[in-house]
């Protein structure tokens, strides 16, 4: 319902202004362990490459940004709104540290691929990567 009240307020006159706070979404992503360590792909189609931050820090990956919509205009009326455009944040959290680790990313088509390269070990035990939207505390 949140959605829906969102996108009506963007409707109005000023509406698609951006908020100083309010509800942020999550993009999908895929993580994948590698040999040379972890893989983690997201969904950011219409994110501007300027837009994107990505924090590593302990076992945690954060990328967060904004997808801004970059043609809305006063003469324009909506008919239909499913894509949300404002802040972003995805948590990935790791069953190992990956603060150490090199970190080179990609960005492509609207997505954000991120190799986290680390030596075996810095994660000899880790079993299976997180599910993409886990958002549990780590067990230290």
């Amino acid at each position: 319902m949140a959605r829906s009240i969102d996108r009506y307020l963007r409707q109005l006159p000023g509406g698609n202004r951006q908020r100083m706070a309010g509800p942020t979404w999550a993009p999908a992503a895929d993580v994948y362990r590698t040999r040379e360590g972890w893989l983690v792909k997201v969904d950011l189609a219409g994110v501007r490459p300027e837009e994107i931050e990505i924090t590593v820090a302990g076992r945690v990956v954060v990328v967060a940004g904004c997808r801004r919509d970059t043609t809305f205009s006063e003469t324009v009326a909506y008919h239909q709104l499913e894509i949300t455009y404002s802040r972003f944040e995805k948590t990935l959290r790791f069953p190992c540290p990956v603060e150490g680790a090199r970190v080179e990313t990609d960005y492509r088509d609207g997505l954000l691929t991120i190799r986290l390269r680390e030596s075996k070990a810095d994660c000899e035990d880790s079993g299976q990567p997180p599910a993409a939207g886990d958002h549990s505390t780590p067990n230290d």
